[in-house]
């Protein structure tokens, strides 16, 4: 009798279950999802390359709007991914790994062609499994100036760069690099590599994509006294590397040897002794059109070069003088890990914090215009295309 009266309560609650949901279906119209296209272009938008190193197969590329101020999405990029942006800004390509069951079983690496009016996957090139899995860099992942080929770096741990023809979307060549690791690129047909010894390995391609010559060039770099980061920033075919002790360092790689420029110094004696000193992920910051390089910097020792910027630095690259100093903690921000500015004429400055947060900057006057809070879980690097 008992569970007779139970199986009619049940019944009961399921008939009004299924009466309430017949009348609310009859009033509401079922919601349909529906794909946003992303806003048009603009120079001041930024993608941020997010490397979860608490769940390394799950990165993401973040899109903010420096305009508008807003989140616009995010581009899903598998484990330790390289990330570049075409030269018309309509691709974006993503070198990572894949792995059967999540964090280990067959492995496979692919670049990944984004469509960034949707930020879709467009299509995919299977590359060699071997794809550098690291903390990211532009040089990680880059295009020719053109953009017809694409460069992704090998670590297995042997070093070579897989060269990729975007146009065919296929791999056409594989360069050994002889334990020289990234891609500088200059121009189409060529690229540069830093060496353990600091010196630079270029290799020029024929037409098809395959080595055509290669040369070593002199040591540019004491690697012993005077490391250099490896994020240089770029004019044209001339690469400005800073070192963790506060000198600047050009390598125009345009020919078939590089040229070296004069090592200049970001310090004065006085501050060099009080300690002052670049650091981070992204150190460095070039807006080309007026010639203004961006410095994050800090007081540390030696083995500091990874700590944060306390304050920003901005140098006149054509006098070599500092024309302006940003102290962070002034307008409540934080140290920043990683900067990056825009190109256009009414430049913004980008930063990150070690707890995600972007910082948006006047990059002329250095106000303070927005802080995004936990943009992601370990951001490390900002470009803009």
């Amino acid at each position: 009798m008992k569970l007779r009266r139970l199986a009619a309560a049940m019944g009961a609650v399921l008939y009004g279950l299924l009466a309430c949901q017949s009348h609310a279906g009859a009033a509401e119209k079922p919601e349909e999802l529906t794909v946003a296209k992303v806003p048009p272009f603009n120079p001041h938008r930024v993608f941020v390359a997010d490397v979860a190193f608490s769940s390394m197969t799950d990165a993401r590329v973040h899109v903010f709007d420096g305009d508008t101020k807003r989140f616009v999405g995010q581009i899903d990029a598998g484990f330790a991914p390289g990330f570049t942006i075409s030269p018309d800004h309509k691709t974006g390509y993503v070198a990572t790994t894949y792995f059967a069951r999540g964090g280990h079983g067959a492995r496979t690496d692919v670049v990944e062609i984004i469509d960034n009016t949707t930020l879709d996957v467009a299509g995919e090139i299977v590359i060699p499994a071997k794809h550098a899995q690291t903390v990211p860099t532009p040089y990680l992942t880059n295009l020719s100036e053109d953009g017809s080929r694409l460069y992704v770096s090998n670590i297995t741990p042997s070093t070579s760069v897989t060269v990729i023809d975007t146009a065919a979307k296929k791999v056409v060549g594989e360069i050994d690099m002889d334990g020289c690791v990234l891609a500088y690129p200059s121009g189409n047909d060529r690229f540069s590599s830093l060496c353990e010894s600091g010196k630079a390995l270029t290799v020029k391609l024929d037409a098809t994509g395959k080595e055509a010559s290669r040369k070593l060039s002199d040591a540019f770099i004491d690697v012993d006294k005077d490391p250099a980061f490896i994020n240089a920033v770029r004019d044209g075919n001339t690469y400005l590397f800073t070192t963790f002790n506060g000198n600047v360092r050009t390598a125009d790689f345009s020919g078939d040897a590089p040229v070296f420029g004069a090592s200049w110094s970001l310090l004065s004696d006085q501050e060099r002794k009080a300690g002052w000193r670049p650091g981070g992920l992204q150190q460095t910051a070039l807006h080309v059109k007026s010639h203004r390089l961006y410095v994050a910097m800090h007081k540390g020792a030696d083995g500091s070069h990874k700590d944060p910027g306390t304050e920003i630095w901005v140098y006149d690259t054509q006098s070599k003088k500092r024309v302006a100093r940003w102290d962070l903690a002034k307008q409540k921000i934080d140290p920043l890990l990683s900067i990056q500015v825009s190109t256009d004429d009414k430049p913004l400055f980008y930063g990150l914090t070690p707890t995600s947060d972007l910082v948006v900057l006047d990059a002329t006057t250095g106000k303070r215009q927005h802080v995004e809070k936990q943009l992601g879980s370990t951001s490390t690097l900002l470009l803009n295309p």
